[in-house]
């Protein structure tokens, strides 16, 4: 079941998604297309955290305790031991035709945590939500202010597709109606060259076409700031970086980022 859509009751709780929303809904005139690729680019490249880094608690679970256990850690920010930060999103931006969209997105209900906690699809792939619990999960999606999806999700096993609701690029907020200690992060993009940073902060784009791009880093915000009427936590503004890039044909490319 989905229901679409109803007023947004947590407008704290999307401040920063709306922030995110506005600086990544640029997109090239007219709809991406698909062509064949002769002079395609890899873009690689990582994502470091600079600076000393907040200690986050955990976030403490007040339902479905004999389920979800009593604290789940704080995924705000997440670093390996040289720093590389992982859930972070590299999009290429304004490009207008290229390799065909193919991944499969799920969003997975999975021990009372969303995983992964940071996802990103293209317009026209598939996403899906699925509950791997034995408790109810709602999984509710707001880009910006409005609804995007708001699925009940009874059974474990259960999954539904979401894509036809994704009808624009930007940053999705999701949240769990049913545990406030749940959320997570969908990025759409409007074409598919965009990657999530690794465990090791590290991101790989293929068959990019040869051109100047923008290429941006968003990170979701790392510093709690409180918490909400429900108790779910709260973090400051996710946080953007730009970079100019051009790619030649049939060469590689790197580009790096730094989160501070």
């Amino acid at each position: 079941m989905v229901v679409q859509p109803r007023a947004l009751t947590r407008p704290l709780a999307l401040a920063g998604a709306a922030l995110g929303l506005v600086l990544l809904t640029a997109a090239p005139s007219g709809a991406y297309e698909v062509t064949a690729l002769q002079d395609g680019v890899t873009l690689t490249g990582t994502v470091k955290f600079v600076g000393t880094p907040p200690k986050l608690d955990p976030i403490p679970v007040n339902k479905n305790r004999d389920v979800c256990g009593e604290h789940k850690p704080a995924e705000a920010l997440v670093l390996s031991a040289d720093r590389g930060v992982k859930g972070s999103v590299v999009l290429i931006e304004g490009v207008a035709r290229g390799k065909k969209a193919g991944s499969e997105v799920v969003l997975d209900n999975h021990q009372c945590v969303f995983v992964s906690h940071v996802s990103a699809a293209a317009l026209k792939e598939r996403v899906a939500i699925r509950n791997s619990d034995p408790v109810l999960h709602n999984t509710h999606g707001f880009l910006g202010t409005p609804t995007v999806f708001n699925v009940a999700l009874p059974t474990k096993g259960q999954v539904i597709e979401v894509r036809k609701y994704l009808k624009k690029p930007g940053v999705i907020r999701v949240l769990c109606d049913a545990h406030p200690h749940m959320s997570a992060w969908l990025i759409v993009h409007d074409s598919p060259y965009y990657a999530v940073t690794d465990d090791r902060g590290a991101f790989r784009i293929t068959d990019v076409p040869p051109g100047t791009y923008k290429v941006t880093m968003w990170h979701a915000g790392f510093r709690a700031r409180g918490a909400d009427k429900d108790g779910r936590v709260l973090y400051d503004e996710p946080k953007t970086v730009r970079r100019e890039l051009t790619v030649a044909p049939k060469a590689s490319a790197t580009v790096d980022f730094e989160l501070k």
